[in-house]
């Protein structure tokens, strides 16, 4: 056995190759998820959408309270008239699978059932209201987001980590600060009507959000926007309509419309509208559920624009509030989920990444070949 050579005055030196393939510390490892500009622009389209609600709540609220208007479901009309006119007829004028007729020969029955959740997952949490109180809504709100996962679980394949349910559980903390500020703050005025129907009708709604949310994460993601927000917008026009006519044909009657009222009914439109475009943007190069962890703090906006508009009282807890599902959402973003092969499928049983967060995961990997490659 020959005796190692010592390292000439060219050689590389051991101590530096060893410094140079160290792995880079925690702390810039940190750092490097966190402050990523991916990251920063998934936060800064989930606000925007948070914004899109706040607008939505706002005028349905000078609705209600100043013109004594209740009339949720015909709003929720117009807004699925607006993307009938837009992307229905956009896919009318598409050629092979992506003419609207071609669609509607395949997929007609899951079209109608996704358009029957959109409408009554709406319907029924505004319906949840009249009968239960705001703290009720707001906390069993957040029952869509285990049920999101669950079935992103079974239904997308994903894969979640450690983190992202300490995520989950910071944003929903977040979300009880929220409350507790509400009740100190004296809005939590209504006992109530019948407060099971309305805890009931808001674990329904909430659920058929999640199931509108994991089939739109899927149609955008596997197929196309547009064919999406058409097909929503053709049966979502469809099945409200009819729904309107049987349960809000007298409170349409007896409104005094005036030019105000039609001007609030037209910026709730635009807000629901510019909501329906831009979320599925975001879902596709996010998902579902951090789409519904960044949208938690659409309440606090509202409530932030309450203090000027409707005298609510501030609380530093809303800050807090909104600090800590933010903290949350930056957590569940930090770290893409992993997408499982199905069963069955030819691919080998290895879990791969997914495409949530996708753009998260490719700055990842080059950090990490940059780091190889030092």
């Amino acid at each position: 056995m020959e005796a190692a050579s010592p390292a000439g005055p060219g050689d590389p030196q051991p101590r530096a190759q060893g410094a140079a393939g160290a792995p880079p510390s925690l702390l810039r490892r940190i750092k490097g998820k966190l402050f990523t500009w991916n990251l920063l622009k998934t936060i800064a389209l989930g606000q925007l959408l948070s914004l899109c609600i706040c607008g939505t709540a706002i005028t349905s609220q000078y609705l209600a309270e100043r013109y004594k208007v209740n009339a949720p479901m015909l709003q929720s009309f117009i807004n699925y008239c607006i993307l009938f006119l837009i992307y229905t007829v956009m896919l009318a004028f598409q050629s092979g699978s992506d003419n609207v007729l071609y669609i509607l020969k395949r997929k007609w029955w899951k079209y109608i059932l996704l358009g029957l959740a959109d409408v009554e997952a709406n319907y029924l949490i505004v319906r949840a209201y009249q009968y239960t109180t705001l703290t009720s809504v707001q906390l069993l709100d957040c029952f869509g987001i285990p049920v999101l996962m669950a079935l992103s679980w079974f239904i997308l394949y994903a894969r979640y980590r450690v983190i992202h349910f300490v995520a989950v559980a910071v944003c929903l903390l977040g979300v009880g600060t929220m409350v507790g500020a509400d009740i100190l703050a004296g809005r939590e005025d209504n006992s109530g009507s019948n407060v099971l129907i309305g805890d009931i009708l808001v674990l329904l709604g909430a659920s058929l959000y999640a199931v509108s949310n994991v089939c739109e994460e899927y149609i955008v993601k596997k197929l196309s926007r547009r064919e999406f927000l058409g097909m929503v917008g053709l049966f979502g026009t469809i099945i409200s309509g009819i729904q309107l006519l049987i349960v809000e044909y007298k409170d349409i009657a007896s409104i005094h419309w005036d030019w105000k009222i039609a001007l609030l009914f037209v910026a709730f439109a635009l807000c629901m509208f510019c909501l329906y475009s831009f979320m599925p943007l975001v879902i596709k190069v996010t998902s579902a559920t951090s789409v519904n962890l960044g949208i938690l703090t659409a309440d606090l906006y509202s409530l932030f624009f309450g203090l000027f508009l409707f005298g609510y009282k501030f609380s530093v807890l809303y800050i807090l509030s909104f600090t800590v599902i933010m903290v949350g959402f930056i957590l569940y973003c930090s770290t893409p989920t992993t997408t499982a092969e199905p069963a069955g499928s030819s691919v080998p049983p290895v879990t791969s990444i997914g495409i949530d967060n996708l753009g998260l995961k490719l700055e990842e990997n080059l950090q990490e070949t940059h780091t190889v490659v030092l």
